[in-house]
């Protein structure tokens, strides 16, 4: 059956709870495939044997892989019988994961749909660094970025706001400030204490690319010293000298994703944590 659908696949993701980490999943084991068709069917907070039911039926009209978290027994069961019935493949996304876990620690696992996501500490500090970073965005309100846990600075176009959302949902209260030799940043990014400042740079000529793809988005005609080569290696020339100067660590973005981005961020953000408390 497999093979017959291996042009375009259908693809059922069935969560009790909001279904975002089984999203993750599939996202990240899709993303290692190529010249796939994939229709998704996503079935969030299915608590119900009537609303399971109604998949089922769906489920029979467009057979394919099902990808599940459901905790509850009696809803597992009759889902994983209906597709074997059907001859569809069920998989259990957190099962392996759990099964390690429970081995290791001796105790078994809390049937509890989304504990995930309960609205603990981590859920409200989330909340709360996304808004400040909302805030921080683009140079603003500099006279509180020592609130930040991180502040990112670089030239324009260096990928510095999807960067700064990324980590917010991470949970880390991130401010960002261009790098503008016409208009140095305000002397307070010089004296921060608590945050690091983390200096993003890439190559003049993938920055030149960006550049005039942002101006004709905007239907402006890209032909101004933003979009010059020469211009654009002195402008990332002077944000290197000024990260050399101040010492602040500098991440290269040129061929890097956002999230490898942020993940090279937080690495620096822990090492410098741990380097803290090993002084102490």
């Amino acid at each position: 059956m497999l093979s017959a659908m291996a042009e375009r696949i259908h693809l059922h993701l069935l969560s009790d709870s909001t279904g975002e980490t089984l999203e993750n999943i599939a996202k990240a084991a899709l993303a290692q495939f190529d010249d796939i068709d994939v229709v998704k069917h996503f079935w969030p907070m299915v608590r119900s044997e009537s609303h399971l039911d109604r998949i089922l039926v769906d489920i029979a009209a467009h057979p394919g892989l099902v990808l599940f978290t459901l905790v509850n027994g009696t809803m597992r069961g009759k889902l994983e019988e209906r597709c074997r019935t059907l001859g569809l493949p069920a998989v259990a996304a957190l099962d392996a994961v759990s099964d390690a876990l429970s081995g290791i620690l001796g105790q078994q696992a809390k049937a509890r749909p989304g504990r995930q996501h309960a609205l603990d500490e981590a859920y409200f500090a989330r909340v709360d660094a996304i808004q400040f970073t909302i805030a921080h965005d683009d140079g603003l309100n500099h006279q509180n970025w020592e609130e930040a846990d991180i502040v990112l600075a670089g030239v324009s176009r260096t990928s510095k706001t999807p960067t700064s959302i990324y980590l917010a949902n991470r949970g880390y209260k991130t401010a960002n400030i261009p790098i503008v030799p016409e208009s140095p940043p305000p002397q307070s990014l010089f004296t921060l204490k608590h945050p690091l400042v983390v200096g993003l740079v890439t190559s003049a000529e993938r920055l030149v690319q960006v550049r005039r793809n942002r101006l004709l988005s905007l239907n402006q005609a890209p032909d101004t010293d933003y979009v010059e080569e020469e211009a654009v290696k002195r402008e990332i020339a002077f944000a290197r000298r000024m990260f050399a100067d101040n010492g602040w660590p500098v991440i290269d973005v040129t061929r890097r994703s956002i999230e490898e981005s942020a993940a090279a961020i937080i690495n620096l953000f822990n090492d410098r944590a741990d380097a803290g408390e090993q002084a102490a």
